[in-house]
């Protein structure tokens, strides 16, 4: 809201410049277009005698003629100027009509009252959530967390469904204060873990690879974390540590599993055999 006012602010002082800037301008003195054209015709026909192409008598005749027209046919110039007082009325003009215009708002507007038809539309949501879209959940659910900022419970549901609403950066911001609640949820650590490697499209960077270590700490059988965690290795090339953390992930999937028979490729045929 403040950066509305500010910005409302900034656009009418610049409007009021440039309604100001034109009324101080004022339009001056005599046209000198008219001039100007009957000067262009007689430097012609003063080019037009030094080539030869005149003879003295027609030149002046020719000069007497244009001389004659320009006098007769001239227009009546009016010279217009804007008088010294009309910049005060327009800045007294600019002044009522910001005015009306606050005072309008103030009286029919709302200033810093939530979004009603929104709110409206995340009513209609809660009432029926079977049928929601990943996106109106997160709504419906965010709604919850605002009103009980402590329920771990509610924030795990807004980390899942901002996940799969495709943002992931809310995800990770609702999984983390999750955890600070309960900060020994393996799941949730792996789940944070996977919406940093979501936000950074694929890539397992140091925050991601620390939140899925947190989640093997408190619970080795978190598979997902496994997974992310033998691919940061795969990258650097550590071999051992590959066969380390997909041994169980590959021990756990059934043999005809497409996931299995992907890692198992992906692994050196040594390491394979290994995990096998």
């Amino acid at each position: 809201m403040t950066v509305f006012w500010i910005l409302t602010g900034l656009l009418t002082a610049l409007a009021g410049l440039l309604v100001l800037g034109g009324a101080r301008r004022g339009v001056g003195g005599e046209s000198t277009g008219m001039a100007d054209l009957a000067r262009r015709e007689l430097d012609e026909l003063d080019g037009l005698k030094s080539r030869g192409l005149l003879s003295p008598e027609a030149w002046v005749s020719a000069r007497a003629e244009a001389g004659r027209r320009w006098l007769t046919g001239r227009p009546e110039v009016v010279s217009v100027s804007a008088r010294s007082s009309d910049p005060r009325g327009v800045l007294g003009g600019l002044i009522v009509a910001g005015a009306c215009a606050l005072g309008l708002y103030v009286l029919t507007g709302a200033p810093g009252q939530v979004d009603q038809p929104f709110e409206r539309r995340v009513d209609q949501w809660a009432g029926n959530l079977e049928s929601l879209e990943a996106s109106q959940l997160a709504a419906v659910v965010a709604r919850v967390v605002r009103d009980r900022p402590g329920d771990h419970s509610a924030l795990v549901m807004l980390g899942t469904a901002r996940f799969e609403a495709g943002d992931p950066i809310g995800a990770a911001s609702a999984f983390r204060r999750a955890l600070e609640i309960e900060p020994e949820d393996a799941q949730s650590w792996a789940r944070l873990g996977e919406s940093l490697v979501r936000a950074q499209e694929g890539v397992v960077g140091g925050d991601a690879e620390a939140a899925f270590r947190e989640a093997l700490r408190r619970d080795p059988g978190q598979l997902g974390a496994r997974y992310f965690l033998g691919e940061a290795a795969l990258a650097r090339g550590d071999r051992q540590a590959v066969r380390a953390l997909w041994g169980p992930l590959i021990a756990a999937l059934g043999p005809a599993d497409p996931r299995r028979l992907d890692l198992e490729r992906r692994l050196p045929l040594a390491d394979a055999g290994a995990a096998r």
